[in-house]
């Protein structure tokens, strides 16, 4: 069973992951462009041939790399493939969504490469924030991350909680 918000299909064990994305972690790429996924993150299998969905996501003035895990993203697949190719409106919603987006798998040390067309969109240059969001985690510029993190109230996020129920 999945644990990472019970996302995919009937995925083979060794790619799902076993935990939650939870925690920050601040990294920082490579001269390639390539940073390093926390161990727990990653799936059991995790190599190019089975690949993680990487969406642009704005929040106002501020963007972050949302990254589906490859269960999520069969899931997401599996919607799409719904789309009639004679509905022109969704065929276009759906252009505009998936070109700022990416794909990308992990290599032997557990370091991915980002495409440098949605780094340049969601302004990250060297430095990262990688933010576990329980079923996927986001890839920010982590100055970007604390400005818009601090643009709540500890007495909004109770608030937004608890209509979460949680």
């Amino acid at each position: 069973m999945v644990k990472n918000g019970g996302y995919g299909l009937d995925m083979p064990e060794e790619l799902k992951v076993n935990e939650p994305y939870a925690g920050e972690f601040l990294k920082v790429l490579d001269d390639k462009r390539r940073v390093t996924i926390p161990a727990k993150w990653r799936f059991n299998g995790d190599d190019a041939e089975n690949s993680y969905l990487a969406i642009l996501t704005r929040y106002g003035e501020y963007s972050s790399i949302l990254v589906m895990p490859p269960d999520m993203a069969a899931d997401l697949r599996l919607k799409i493939s719904k789309i009639p190719i004679t509905n022109v409106a969704k065929r276009r919603a759906l252009a505009n969504f998936m070109r700022n987006a990416c794909t990308f798998g992990c290599d032997k040390q557990g370091r991915i490469m980002l495409d440098e067309s949605i780094l340049t969109k969601a302004h990250i240059t060297k430095e990262v924030c990688l933010a576990g969001m329980n079923s996927t985690f986001e890839i920010w510029n982590p100055k970007h991350r604390d400005e818009w993190l601090g643009e709540s109230t500890p007495e909004d996020d109770i608030n937004l909680l608890e209509d979460l129920g949680i």
